[in-house]
């Protein structure tokens, strides 16, 4: 398919295109399933009981839905920009730079905390100074990113496999002891599951369990970034799609169940180490030797994993920005391999710098800025919702939707209707409001700095980027 983009002399056009449908497909089962899984699961297992599993589905149900979305726009113009030229086309020049700047300064905000995390562990097996493992992982991903990009997608494919093998493993080792069908194990059945009644902590715990996983499934978009750059967008973003249903339903509930059903509510927490991790909990239950540094491994590939795909997508919007004259034309420049090298140099060497921040903790800028990375997926749902919900009767007219958005315009709305709803529960907990707060004044500076890009290039801010017409869709 034509890859379009905001200026009709896309920015996709001048990348690469090595991704297999395979390395989409892995990607796509992989990007949920991220450190934040093993180790921040306990948090609203532990506020809500077994009822945080009511907390998981609606997450879960939304971020399905922003997948639809992302879907329906994303085979019809793949772009580098994904939802940020999807928001230039959909509501105007203002949206677009405001939903690209967003995106790229929370994933440059936590690169940072990422590698520092990694490199905390890597430090202590080799009894090293962090600093060293740190500087050698961001100079590592930084070299396979300024490779071709097919390298990028080798990595990342073996990555989400070796997270996926493990979820399984857990899964199953979990129904075993569940059903008492491990040697020296007892039928266990719903006995912790139930101990304290299923909503031990009522409506409130609920609330409290989706605040602490609202932004469970935050990586998802991804994949449509890479899209652009495979062999086949269209097959590549479909089948991503497809699966969003499953990964969510069997990595993160399949999950959620087992810990449930064998550890009682009221012993987990926030994880601080790999021997906390409710994961390791279990195994360690099942009787499996050497559990924790098990779950050590694990953990620090999710790390790295998070940490190569930031790069490759702050990289791209990053091109994407620039391209459209949102961002330095510097970094709208290829390689003659496809490799935005200026976009993807500057990721690492601010990947380098959030590093340093983390180790000096120098106070408050850091703080904002992860603090608003932190709610920063809200508006970038946000946006992809609207966008869709304008888009939608232009994309029908010009070209079949491979992917559709169900029950059109209704569950868009109800989408938004359930994020405004979110955004009034964090208003309620200390942590979540400072988030908010951040989020939105990153939001506000950003949208003026989009006002006065789009004037200071003769261009209202209002104005909304045309659609490709059905003639240059044709043009495969």
């Amino acid at each position: 398919m034509l890859k379009v983009t905001a200026q009709n002399d896309s920015s996709s056009r001048s990348l690469g295109s090595g991704l297999k449908v395979r390395h989409l497909t892995m990607m796509g089962l992989g990007s949920t399933i991220g450190a934040g899984l093993f180790l921040g699961t306990g948090v609203g297992i532990s506020a809500a009981g077994p009822a945080v599993l009511l907390a998981y589905l609606v997450a879960g149900f939304l971020a399905i839905l922003v997948m639809q979305m992302l879907g329906e726009m994303g085979t019809v113009i793949p772009a580098s920009g994904s939802f940020s030229e999807y928001a230039e086309h959909g509501i105007g020049r203002w949206a677009g730079f405001t939903q690209g700047w967003i995106y790229w300064l929370a994933t440059v905000a936590v690169l940072g905390a990422e590698i520092t995390g990694a490199a905390g562990f890597i430090g202590a097996w080799f009894n090293c100074p962090p600093w060293i493992p740190a500087a050698v992982c961001v100079a590592l991903f930084g070299t396979i990113n300024l490779l071709r990009v097919r390298l990028f997608g080798e990595f990342e494919y073996w990555f989400a496999f070796i997270k996926v093998a493990v979820i399984i493993s857990f899964l199953v080792i979990g129904a075993l002891l569940i059903f008492g069908l491990l040697p020296g194990h007892t039928f266990i059945g719903t006995s912790v599951f139930l101990a304290d009644g299923f909503m031990p902590n009522g409506l409130g715990g609920v609330a409290a369990g989706l605040l602490a996983v609202a932004f469970a499934f935050g990586g998802i978009e991804v994949v449509a970034i890479a899209a652009a750059e495979s062999e086949d967008p269209e097959k590549s973003l479909v089948n991503a799609v497809r699966t969003t249903i499953t990964r969510i339903s069997v990595f993160y509930l399949g999950s959620v169940l087992v810990i449930t059903f064998l550890l009682p509510y009221s012993s987990l927490g926030s994880a601080q180490s790999a021997a906390e991790s409710p994961f390791t909990m279990v195994l360690d239950r099942a009787g499996i030797p050497g559990a924790a540094a098990i779950m050590e491994v694990v953990i620090v590939l999710a790390l790295l994993s998070a940490f190569n795909a930031q790069i490759y997508a702050s990289s791209r919007m990053m091109h994407s920005l620039a391209s459209r004259g949102e961002a330095p034309k510097l970094f709208a420049a290829t390689d003659r391999r496809g490799v935005p090298t200026a976009a993807i140099a500057l990721s690492v060497i601010l990947s380098a710098v959030m590093v340093v921040l983390n180790y000096a903790d120098t106070g408050w800028l850091l703080s904002f800025m992860l603090n608003a990375a932190g709610a920063s997926l809200l508006i970038v749902w946000v946006f992809i919702a609207v966008s869709q919900l304008r888009l939608r009767p232009q994309l029908e007219a010009i070209h079949p939707l491979p992917v559709r958005m169900w029950a059109y315009p209704y569950l868009t709305w109800f989408a938004l209707a359930l994020f405004a709803a979110i955004a009034v529960l964090m208003l309620s907990d200390a942590s979540a409001r400072i988030q908010l707060f951040s989020a939105a004044t990153m939001f506000a500076v950003l949208a003026i700095a989009g006002v006065i890009n789009a004037k200071a290039r003769g261009i209202s801010p209002t104005a909304r980027l045309p659609l490709p017409t059905a003639e240059e869709l044709e043009t495969r």
